[in-house]
């Protein structure tokens, strides 16, 4: 016994010292293509950030323009819009970085959403043609130009500008997909806590052409704005609670996650559904985490009583992103803008996002 156990542990001490050395490695070979200096032959502008860390780190740089492979389509980029994920690749913490590169960035480019003109195509591409204005996702799109899967992409409507049509796609989709969680059916009362943020903006225009009755949830200076892109009844957090109302709701799409499980089940219906769509804000602020570690408990606690909380993934979806085009084309959902920033001023930007306080989205403009 005393071998076997002398052995044992000889073996896990092992084992933990070529962890910690792989590790160490590892992280000394995280690197990027920035220290490396060769002529660009198609010198195009960029946002490359090299270093994890603030909007200081984003660069307004030359870089190669992208060629289109065959089942892509090249995209002369008229606008991108920000998204929550973006701050928080750009900083990088320690989780993220076991993906995206231990020391730095492995990928020095950002950007999603897009909004643009078709360049070119590849040889397998036969639903768009160059000179066709498009919108989807494209990554990464904060450039002059950008590569995108012909999956990813649908016509622009002739109605919406550049700039709301960048602003779709990550949000639409959290929005929509988020709301088809909650089963949501044509007059029942739905409720969006964060309403007025990117993904809050649509969510009250969505559930709205569904036929819901929506309350949105929002501060005293962003009342006005709730009110005038479709919701029935707003409730202002900073004067009540919603969990403290006598109002019982079919649906929840929470979109901060920032009252307990019990306080969210007692206005929901016997049968409601809540949607865990996100922790407020952009990036990883202080309360990331806790509210992060509430959405597992939430889905936990949820298996031993009626209600439903559900957590789920956005994807890209082209037929959603056909939906969200036509509801945009009808007039039914209108894309809330709240600043733009031409390419070069990105970092203030995102300087700007982080604050957490858009009424919907922030654009990247480009020339």
């Amino acid at each position: 016994m005393k071998r076997i156990l002398k052995w044992t542990g000889a073996t896990i001490l092992l084992a933990l010292i070529l962890s910690i050395f792989a590790g160490f490695i590892a992280y000394w070979r995280s690197t990027n293509d920035c220290d490396r200096k060769t002529a660009l032959v198609n010198p195009m502008k960029a946002i490359r950030y090299c270093e994890y860390g603030s909007p200081d780190v984003l660069k307004f740089e030359d870089v190669e323009k992208p060629v289109p492979n065959d089942d892509q389509v090249l995209i002369r980029v008229h606008a991108v819009s920000l998204n929550f994920i973006d701050p928080g690749v750009m900083r990088g913490p320690w989780p993220l970085r076991l993906m995206s590169g231990l020391r730095k960035p492995e990928k020095t480019r950002l950007g999603t959403d897009v909004g643009g003109q078709v360049e070119a195509v590849g040889k397998n591409v036969t639903l768009f043609k160059a000179g066709d204005e498009v919108f989807g996702v494209a990554r990464p799109s904060l450039a002059e130009y950008a590569c995108a899967r012909e999956r990813a992409l649908v016509i622009k409507p002739a109605n919406v500008t550049f700039e709301q049509a960048a602003s779709v796609a990550w949000a639409g989709f959290t929005a929509l997909q988020g709301l088809r969680q909650g089963n949501i059916q044509p007059g029942q009362k739905v409720l969006i806590n964060g309403a007025t943020g990117g993904v809050g903006t649509f969510a009250v225009q969505i559930a709205k052409s569904f036929g819901a009755d929506v309350t949105g949830v929002c501060s005293t200076g962003k009342v006005d704005l709730v009110r005038s892109i479709g919701a029935d009844h707003v409730i202002d957090y900073t004067k009540e609670a919603f969990t403290k109302g006598d109002q019982r709701y079919d649906v929840i799409f929470d979109n901060v996650n920032n009252h307990s499980f019990s306080d969210r089940r007692r206005v929901l219906t016997p049968n409601g559904i809540c949607v865990i769509a996100g922790i407020g804000g952009a990036g990883l602020h202080p309360e990331a985490w806790g509210r992060i570690a509430g959405i597992f408990k939430a889905d936990l606690l949820s298996r031993f009583v009626r209600q439903t909380f559900v957590r789920y993934g956005t994807k890209t979806d082209k037929e959603d992103l056909k939906l969200l085009s036509d509801l945009m084309q009808t007039g039914k959902v209108t894309p809330v803008i709240d600043r733009t920033y031409k390419l070069s001023e990105t970092a203030e930007a995102m300087r700007y996002f982080e604050e957490g306080h858009a009424r919907g989205k922030v654009v990247i403009t480009v020339d």
